[in-house]
Parts: C-alpha cells; structure tokens; sequence
C-alpha cells in the first residue's frame, strides 16, 4: 500500500511525460508538488523541512547546471567563431563509403562530443555533416541517435556517473563505504560492460542503416563492414577501460574518442579492413522514401576557413587541464577541494543535518570549460554579435534542463529523506532487513515493493528502468537522479551489489538516449526532419532492447559467479 502511495508522484511523472507529451520542465514541478503532498500528509513530514530539502536539492543540482552550461557554451562559441566548420572538414575525403562514414563520424567523432558537451548536441552535430557527406537526413538521424549511447555514461565530462554516485553517497556512508572509491569503482563497472555492448551498437548502427534506408534493404550489406566496426570498437575499448579504471569519469569519453579518431580515420585512408566494395546512397531519390529526405532548409555551419590545429586548440586545452586537477600525482586535486574553494550552505532553514558544499574551482564546468569559452572568444577572434549569441544560445539550451534538474533532484531529496516511525514500525515488524536510510522512507518502500517482485532477476529489469528515466526526462543524468538511489536501495535488500546495479541504471540512462524524446526532437529539427520523431522512436527501439539486454546479460554473469566490488569501498 505505502509502496503505491510512494510510487504516485514518479507514475504521475510518466503519465505526463509519455501520456499527455509534457516537456520535464513541466512534468516534475507538478510531480514534486505531489511528492510533498505524499511526505507532507502521509510521511508526516513538517513544511519547513520539506522546504529544507528542497532547497538542497536545489542547490546540488546547481552543481550539475553549472557543468551542463560550460559544455553546451564552449560548442557554442566553437559554432560562432567557425571551429566546427574547421572540424567538419576533416571529414569530407576520408572515404566514399557510408556505413563508414557513419561508424567514424556518427560514432567516433560523436562519441567524443558526448563526452565533451553531451546533452543532444553530438546527434545534433554529427548529423548534418553525414547530410553533407550524402546521407539520407532522416539515416542521419537514426544512427547518429543510435550510436550516442557507449559514451553517454562517463561523458559529458563524467556529469552522469558523477550524479549517479553523489545520489547515493550517503547511502554508501551509512554502509561504512567511501563515496570517491564507490566513484571510481562505479566508473569501471559501468564501462566494461558498456564497451563489450558498444563493439555490437556499431554493428547494429549499420543493420539500421542498411536494412531500413539502404539500396537493397537487406542486412548482408553490413557484413563487409564488419572487420572495421571491430577494429574501430577496439581501439577505443583500450583507451577508454584505461582511463575508467585509472582516471575516473570526467575523461573517459573525451579522451578515449579523441584519441581514437585519428587512428580510424588513418586506417581508413590506408585501406586498412575497409570493404572491398564501395557502398552509397548515391540514387536514393528513386528508391528512397520521401520521407526520409528534409521537410525544410537546414542552417550550415558558419566555415571562416580556420586551420583545424586551432579549431581542435580549446578542446586540447581542457584536456590538459582536466588530466592536472584529476589525475593524483600532480597534487592539485586536494588544493581545489580545500578551503578556501569551497562555499558552504550550513544547517538550512535551522535543520542541522541539511547542508550544501560547492567545491566550486573542482566543477568543471567553471574549471576549465567556461574559462576556455570565455578565452576562446578571444583567442578566435570573434565578434561581439557572434560571442553574444553563442552565450543567449547557451541560456536558451540549459533553461529546459534546469528546471528539470532543480525539480528532479527537490523530489528524490524528498523521497530519500521522508520518515514517520508509525510506517517504520509495520515494516520493520515484518521482516528485519538491511537497509542504508530509515526504513520508513519512501524511497525505501519503493525499493522493498520492488525486491518482493523481482527477486533475483531484478538485473534484468534495472537497465530497463535507467531507459525509461531517460526516455521522460531526454536526460541520462536526470534518470540517474531520479532512480539511483531506487537502484541501490533495492540491490542492498536484494543482497546484490549495489556497484553493479546502479551501473546497470548508469548503462540504461545512456541507452535511452537513443529514444528520448528531447534528442529526437532536436536531431529531427537540426536534419530537417521535423514530423518523423514517431518513425525515429520505432526504428531505434530494437537496437535499445537488444543493447539492454545484452548488458543485462554481462552483469549477470558477473552476479552468478560471485563479482561484487562493493567491498573494496569500505574502511
């Protein structure tokens, strides 16, 4: 009863979202009202603390905003001064073929761009140069959708992973565990099987485009392809399991892309595993569908003739930076996450267990993208018209995601944090159980109702439930802010590791993006092809179950035979 009860304002939030098409920015302001109906007359939980812990969410999810607006302005301004136009060059005479063109670009080059701005913008990018490359705009679209999936996790700059494991950082304190290990360890275990699953996205990628909107719609057209998929995939499984394992999130994507990129377009160039025969979308208007082509004209990228050195300049920059203030050995680290970098919001509204620390010179939105944007203008020599649009562009782009994020996180604040002592006392007084929050929270509730279904099978229905956050909210990192600590809480009743569930919550957040309706939109706007975001949600839904499932199925295995890093965090 009390599970329903606790289930109503997320129920709500999916009815709004899928049912009625509400916007996030809309849907979870209502549905965190509902959230403080439900702590405030049922979980007996006082006003002023239901603000308390509204406010709080708040003012974390700033911490997030605050990356989100430093990735998304950075492309911007490279999008006003002719950077990207520079970019997009490097594309046009690497090869003729287009499930190639489609693996390097829509993928590769893609993959880094998730990691670097994420949040719709690498489908959005990557498409139109496949557009200007011959591609159907509509092809575009779908394996641009489909391939923004393996990078999603530990990119943009690690915010999803990093949302994921400070969702459940009191859960893991309250075990006796470290929340920086839990961080690394979570990064790790999100990528392994992420990368086996991403070698299959990129074949996958191609069976769309070769079944759905090739020539002779038949899969046998991939096969060809295949050797480079697996040579592609492996250059980047190498770097990018290095650098989770040994850096942690905020670089995995970027690096590991970015570093493949030129080794793939190399062994392109040089013939290297490429198929032997050429295959195009060369005569599509005879036997394409119409409705694969733009409905209206699509905006080029501003192309000032800038040298690609110093259009790839900002990104190198961050790098750099990034690998100084992350990686232990140059002892910076501990100097930003010190005082006096830190703001502090102590005992809010008089509640002495409520507070918030900004470590504000250790996000890296501020440090280093807004500081390299902010260069940047100046460095490319850009106009004041042309810098002010990237920024009002930038304020346009984050304004949906925060009201989503500040409302997202208000309402798992709420559903973490409720507690009544009569709800309590008839839980514990049917079976005593392990558990990281008060045992009468709603979350905690939620996480029982759903041990009780699935038992030992909840493996299966984990990722499932990081693509559904994303499909209502166009947003891994608001999936993870929604159900991470549902994720963990379930796995510790479940006496499963809560590592590799809540990774499996991180995986299926990043799978959803292919079929959130956010990316669509924008992807179908950006190519032109407003009015076939149902068509678009169709055709990718397949690859999504099967990436799903076949991570499912990894972590399984690791389950079976006794994986559970989650003792390497405690003491």
């Amino acid at each position: 009863m009390y599970a329903i009860i606790a289930a109503v304002p997320i129920l709500l939030t999916v009815v709004f979202m899928v049912g009625f098409n509400w916007p996030a920015k809309r849907a979870l302001p209502v549905s965190w009202f509902c959230a403080c109906l439900v702590a405030g007359f049922i979980w007996k939980m006082g006003a002023l603390e239901i603000g308390a812990q509204t406010i709080a969410g708040f003012l974390s999810a700033f911490e997030t905003l605050c990356i989100i607006f430093g990735a998304i302005l950075l492309m911007n301004v490279l999008k006003q001064s002719g950077a990207m136009a520079a970019i997009n060059r490097i594309f046009s005479n690497i090869t003729k073929d287009a499930r190639i063109q489609a693996v390097i670009v829509g993928y590769v080059f893609a993959g880094f761009i998730e990691g670097a701005a994420g949040f719709g913008t690498p489908a959005a990018l990557a498409a139109p140069i496949l557009i200007s490359l011959g591609f159907p705009p509509l092809a575009a679209a779908a394996v641009c959708l489909i391939y923004n999936s393996t990078p999603v996790c530990p990119g943009p700059v690690g915010v999803p992973t990093l949302t994921a494991s400070a969702t459940v950082a009191d859960a893991v304190k309250n075990l006796g565990g470290d929340p920086d290990k839990f961080t690394m360890l979570l990064t790790k275990w999100t990528c392994i099987p992420h990368m086996i699953g991403g070698f299959a996205i990129i074949i996958l990628g191609l069976c769309v485009l070769c079944k759905i909107f090739g020539k002779n719609k038949t899969f046998k057209d991939v096969v060809p392809a295949i050797p480079f998929c697996l040579f592609t995939g492996g250059v980047i499984a190498v770097i990018y399991l290095t650098m989770a394992i040994f850096a942690g999130p905020e670089l995995t994507s970027m690096v590991a892309f970015l570093g493949s990129l030129p080794i793939v377009i190399f062994a392109a160039k040089k013939g290297f595993l490429m198929p032997k025969e050429v295959w195009t979308f060369e005569g599509m208007q005879k036997w394409g569908d119409k409705s694969w082509m733009s409905t209206k004209a699509i905006s080029e990228t501003r192309d000032k003739g800038m040298s690609a050195i110093k259009a790839w300049l900002p990104y190198i920059i961050i790098g750099i930076v990034l690998v100084l203030t992350r990686v232990a050995v140059f002892k910076i680290k501990p100097i930003l996450n010190d005082e006096p970098f830190i703001l502090h919001v102590d005992h809010i509204f008089g509640f002495e267990n409520i507070n918030w620390d900004f470590k504000f010179l250790w996000n890296p939105g501020i440090l280093p993208f807004m500081l390299i944007a902010l260069l940047t203008i100046f460095v490319h020599k850009m106009t004041k018209e042309e810098a002010k649009l990237a920024i009002t562009d930038s304020f346009k782009q984050i304004s949906g995601a925060a009201v989503a994020l500040l409302f997202g996180v208000a309402m798992v604040n709420l559903y973490r944090y409720t507690n009544s002592a009569d709800i309590g006392a008839k839980i514990v007084s049917e079976t005593v159980k392990e558990f990281t929050y008060a045992n009468s929270s709603m979350l905690y509730v939620m996480a029982d109702a759903l041990a009780n279904i699935f038992h030992s099978a909840y493996f299966i229905v984990a990722p499932l439930i990081g693509v559904l956050g994303a499909f209502m909210s166009g947003s891994c990192t608001v999936s993870n802010t929604l159900f991470s600590s549902l994720q963990f809480e379930t796995a510790t009743l479940l006496g499963m590791s809560q590592i590799l569930i809540v990774a499996l919550q991180n995986m299926g957040g990043a799978i959803g993006n292919m079929v959130c309706v956010n990316n669509i939109v924008s992807v179908c706007a950006t190519t032109g092809t407003s009015g076939n975001e149902g068509k678009l949600i169709r055709t990718n839904i397949v690859p999504c179950i099967i990436y799903c499932a076949i991570v499912a199925a990894i972590v399984g295995i690791f389950l079976a035979v006794g994986v559970n890093p989650m003792p390497e965090i405690m003491g």
